[in-house]
C-alpha cells in the first residue's frame, strides 16, 4: 500500500539567514486533513506552529490557512502569515494581484504586500485593548524583577488574534536584561487576558534596530519559554505606539531573539492615508519536501 504524503516545507522566519529567526513548518494540500491529525502534527513537529493551507472559502482570498501551536489552533499570528506565504510563492504559486496575497485564517482575511527592500508584510488586523490597572504596576515590576519599566505608556494587553501584554521598558539593555519570575508573571499575564509579555524598549542612535523586543511566553495555548520572532506582537506593539502617541516615525525596525541566540528582523511601516500598519520581514526556506502521513 503506498504511504500518503503531501508537500511540507520548514521555513524560518524573519530573517534572510537560515536559523536565525523563528521557525515555521508548512503543511500544503492539507484540505482532506481532520483537526486531530493537524494537532497531532502540530506536536509531532514540537515547534511554536505549524500551519495546514487550504482551499478558501471566500472568493477574495488567494488561500486558507489554520495555524496550530503544539498546544490548539491560533485564529492569527504573524510569524506563520508570513512564512505561509513565503512558503507558498516559493512553491510556485502566482498571487491574483501580482505583489499582493490575500490570506484567509480565523480573524478573516489578512492583506499581505510585496516590499520594496525584500521579504513580505501583512496588515495588523485590528485589536482589542485594556490597559493594566495601576494597581497590578508594583506586582508587574515584581515579577519582571526589575525597576526599568517605562509606566509613562500604560502596560496593556492587546489582543489582535494572539493577547499579549505589551510593556515599554527604559531602555533595550533593560528589556535584554529580564530574567522574570515565571509563575509570579503567568499569574499577571492571565488575569490581564493575555497568554504571554511583549517587552520592548529602545535602543541607543545608531543602534542595531529601532527597538529590542522579547516574547515571554506563559503557558496556554502560547507555550512556555521565549518565542524567538512574534509577528503578532510586533503589530501589537505597533498599534501601542500609535495609540500612545509614542511612534518614532513613520516606519521602524525592530530586533528579537538576541537573549535566545536569534537575530530576527521585524520591519514596520504605518500607511495612515490607508489606515494600515504593515508588518514584514525575509523568510527563508531551509527544508522542502513530502511529509508521510498515517
Amino acid at each position: 500500500m503506498t504511504a500518503r504524503t503531501v508537500r511540507f516545507k520548514q521555513v524560518d522566519v524573519f530573517t534572510p539567514v537560515p536559523f536565525k529567526g523563528n521557525a515555521l513548518a508548512v503543511v500544503f494540500d492539507a484540505d482532506a486533513l481532520d483537526d486531530a491529525q493537524m494537532q497531532s502534527i502540530a506536536r509531532w513537529t514540537n515547534l511554536s506552529e505549524t500551519t495546514f493551507v487550504v482551499a478558501p472559502t471566500d472568493p477574495a482570498a488567494d488561500y486558507r490557512v489554520r495555524i496550530f501551536t503544539t498546544g490548539g489552533e491560533l485564529p492569527f499570528a504573524g510569524h506563520p502569515t508570513l512564512g505561509t506565504a513565503h512558503a507558498l510563492l516559493d512553491s510556485g504559486y502566482r498571487p491574483k494581484t501580482p505583489g499582493r496575497l490575500v490570506q484567509q485564517c480565523g480573524v478573516g482575511l489578512v492583506e499581505l504586500a510585496e516590499q520594496r527592500d525584500g521579504g513580505w508584510a501583512f496588515s495588523a488586523p485590528p485589536a482589542r485593548v485594556a490597559p493594566l490597572p495601576p494597581s497590578q504596576y508594583d506586582a508587574l515590576a515584581a515579577a519582571l524583577r526589575t525597576d526599568a519599566i517605562d509606566f509613562s505608556a500604560a502596560p496593556t494587553a492587546v489582543n489582535n488574534g494572539a493577547p499579549w501584554l505589551v510593556v515599554r521598558m527604559q531602555s533595550a539593555a533593560a528589556c535584554l536584561a529580564l530574567a522574570p519570575d515565571t509563575q509570579a508573571l503567568a499569574s499577571i499575564v492571565h488575569a490581564a487576558g493575555a497568554h504571554g509579555v511583549a517587552a520592548y524598549g529602545p535602543h541607543p542612535a545608531g543602534g542595531p534596530a529601532t527597538f529590542e523586543v522579547r516574547c515571554l511566553m506563559v503557558g496556554d495555548s502560547f507555550g512556555v519559554g521565549e518565542d524567538p520572532v512574534t509577528g503578532s506582537a510586533n503589530a501589537a506593539i505597533a498599534g501601542l505606539l500609535t495609540q500612545q502617541q509614542r511612534r518614532p516615525g513613520p516606519r521602524y525596525t525592530a530586533r528579537q531573539g538576541t537573549a535566545i541566540g536569534r537575530d530576527g528582523r521585524i520591519r514596520v511601516e504605518y500607511d495612515d492615508d490607508a489606515g494600515k500598519t504593515w508588518i514584514g520581514g525575509e523568510s527563508v526556506t531551509v527544508f522542502d519536501g513530502t511529509c508521510r502521513l498515517p
